[in-house]
């Protein structure tokens, strides 16, 4: 019986972690850890839940090796960041190149480029978030050469020390040391949110739950005071 030498990993317990984005954001925004914003112009071919995983980033130079490569060094849940310098020329990725990362476990793919094979993907349900499709594949001779294990998102720097967190609104990115007290704080973010909002289902409105009436009589007393401290004061939260 053969062993497989070439271990991957095991995943970490934040590859799970299904945050929204805006709740990861306001969680780093509250602990001045930096949360890395992703050009907006990165959209998810599919609707895409949220989802978190390590970094695997590369820079692609015009040839499969080092995605390949990539894949291969990747652990299950991991999410690959692809730097094609935004070129608008070519894709960098397709059907099957999508389909072995799907394939490896990989949680997304992030291309700072193109895809093709538009129809495909979709079929293969991997979330991937790109700048658009474009029927050429790579039409440079590519260098030769092992991968650069960094990529760069029109200047926001991915390195394999940060996590990636994705869904429909955007990707973010954060380093690993400081990503546990992020996942903590936006869950409990999450949390207060979930059941304001179930509050509200059941008739209770977002002012009535905050008081909103009172803040307006300390506010026009005390023209400095905000709605942020009011709440914190209160030991309440709102995040919009």
């Amino acid at each position: 019986m053969q062993t497989d030498t070439h271990m991957h990993p095991e995943p970490t317990a934040h590859t799970l972690q299904a945050l929204p984005t805006a709740a990861v954001a306001d969680a780093a925004l509250r602990l001045g850890v930096d949360a890395r914003l992703a050009p907006v112009a990165l959209k998810p071919l599919v609707p895409c839940a949220p989802l978190a995983g390590r970094a695997r980033p590369v820079t692609h130079l015009g040839s499969v090796d080092v995605l390949l490569e990539t894949i291969d060094d990747a652990a299950p849940g991991d999410i690959m960041v692809i730097d094609n310098g935004g070129r608008l020329d070519e894709a960098c990725i397709g059907d099957l190149m999508v389909f072995e990362a799907e394939r490896a476990g990989l949680a997304a793919m992030v291309v700072w480029g193109l895809h093709r094979d538009t129809a495909q993907l979709r079929e293969i349900g991997l979330p991937v978030f790109s700048l658009g499709a474009c029927p050429f594949g790579p039409r440079r001779v590519p260098p030769a050469g092992r991968r650069m294990n960094s990529a760069f998102l029109d200047g926001v720097a991915v390195t394999e020390g940060d996590h990636v967190f994705v869904d429909d609104d955007g990707v973010l990115v954060v380093a690993s040391d400081g990503v546990d007290e992020v996942i903590a704080l936006a869950r409990d973010i999450q949390r207060v949110e979930t059941a304001q909002a179930e509050r509200m289902r059941a008739g209770s409105s977002l002012r009535e739950q905050l008081d909103f009436s009172a803040y307006r009589r300390r506010q026009a007393a005390d023209p400095e005071l905000t709605l942020r401290r009011y709440l914190q004061e209160r030991g309440g939260a709102i995040e919009v």
